[in-house]
């Protein structure tokens, strides 16, 4: 027996840390994964997919969302579950009751709306455990086994959702991994998918999670995949194979910046990115510069963000130093009130309103066409 597992779609997300234009497309890309999914399931033979919550982003969204979803969806050839999450609970305005969604569900769509044991295909079974609150009081996943017992002529799925107890916050709806890791062990499950880490994970043998099939943040190690699994239809072993289907990125860049010479390997390394347009590049900056090369760095950020997705400065983990170089501003010939603004902002490097006076030190540079002098 062989489906595909994923997880934490988080459709209609509104991802307001991109510009407009780049946002509009990761919504788009995030309705286009589903058909990579499919494709995965059709290209492998799968019997069914099953989503591990979190469909949604949210139980309040515009029901264009629920529509491009099913208009994907339906291009799929084999059946799909779907856990609701913390983000999308089955809870009295959830989007899984929506008129939108009820009167629109394409037939081989399913809900996993019920705690315990759902039937999927034959001799096989999902034991299922949905949120129908966003603060559940209790391990979901416990209660969902408690009256599960062996039953080796059945092969059963675990499909959850959350953070595990010991190695996330302290939650009181944290699953208990040690109590789901015997489980595993007693065969009561043959194999755990769990929703809610966005990075492909194996946590322990049979114990999975798929990870966001598309990056939605930096911090993320390991997302863009879904998993293959396959179990024996005998011996019930298993065999999990991660499958890559994502293509966005985000990337955080760690850039010592002393000079020209650094600021031609970080211009370098940006070019070497590839499918800019899907990427979002977070840059850490140390060092020292002048004001001319302040004014490069400025120029290269701006021509940057207009071929990434997306391209900030990680102010809270930079340490960018600007010194003022006499030579720089005597070779633009100012004089009069400008050149005493140059002196103002100068004096002001060290002060409350430094970060302000670098950028206007920059900008009053480019502005009156100041160069960038390469080393001796």
């Amino acid at each position: 027996m062989r489906f595909v597992a994923t997880a934490d779609w988080q459709l209609g997300m509104p991802a307001a840390f991109l510009p407009d234009e780049a946002r509009a497309r990761f919504a788009q890309d995030r309705i286009e994964v589903l058909r990579r999914i499919g494709a995965v399931a059709h290209d492998h033979d799968a019997q069914f997919v099953v989503v591990a919550g979190d469909v949604f982003d949210a139980n309040q969204l515009h029901r264009s969302v629920v529509a491009r979803t099913f208009d994907a969806l339906r291009e799929w050839s084999v059946p799909v579950y779907l856990l609701p999450g913390n983000h999308d609970p089955l809870d009295a305005a959830s989007i899984y009751r929506a008129r939108e969604f009820v009167e629109a569900r394409p037939d081989h769509v399913h809900v996993l709306d019920a705690a315990g044991v759902h039937e999927v295909a034959d001799g096989v079974d999902v034991v299922a455990a949905p949120w129908f609150t966003k603060f559940p009081l209790e391990d979901l996943v416990a209660g969902a086994l408690a009256e599960v017992r062996p039953e080796p002529a059945r092969i059963r799925v675990l499909v959850g959702h959350g953070g595990l107890l010991g190695i996330d916050r302290v939650d009181p709806a944290l699953i208990d991994r040690e109590a789901l890791v015997r489980a595993l062990e007693e065969r009561r499950v043959d194999v755990a998918i769990l929703g809610d880490r966005h990075s492909c994970t194996e946590v322990a043998p049979r114990l999975w999670y798929p990870g966001a099939p598309e990056a939605t943040r930096h911090r993320e190690t390991d997302p863009g995949h879904v998993l293959l699994v396959e179990v024996d239809d005998d011996s019930h072993e298993v065999a999990v194979t991660p499958v890559r289907v994502g293509r966005w990125s985000f990337r955080t860049l760690d850039a010592p910046v002393d000079g020209v010479d650094d600021l031609d390997l970080l211009e370098a390394e940006l070019e070497a990115i590839e499918d800019k347009h899907l990427t979002a590049v977070r840059l850490v900056l140390t060092g020292t510069l002048t004001v001319g090369e302040k004014a490069r760095l400025d120029a290269l950020l701006e021509q940057s963000a207009d071929r990434f997705a997306a391209v900030r400065v990680w102010e809270r983990h930079t340490d960018l130093a600007v010194r003022p170089d006499d030579e720089e501003f005597r070779e633009l010939g100012l004089t009069g009130f400008a050149a005493d603004a140059v002196d103002d902002l100068v004096a002001q490097l060290d002060g409350e309103h430094a970060q302000e006076s670098r950028d206007a030190l920059g900008l009053l540079y480019r502005l009156v066409g100041g160069t960038v002098r390469g080393p001796a």
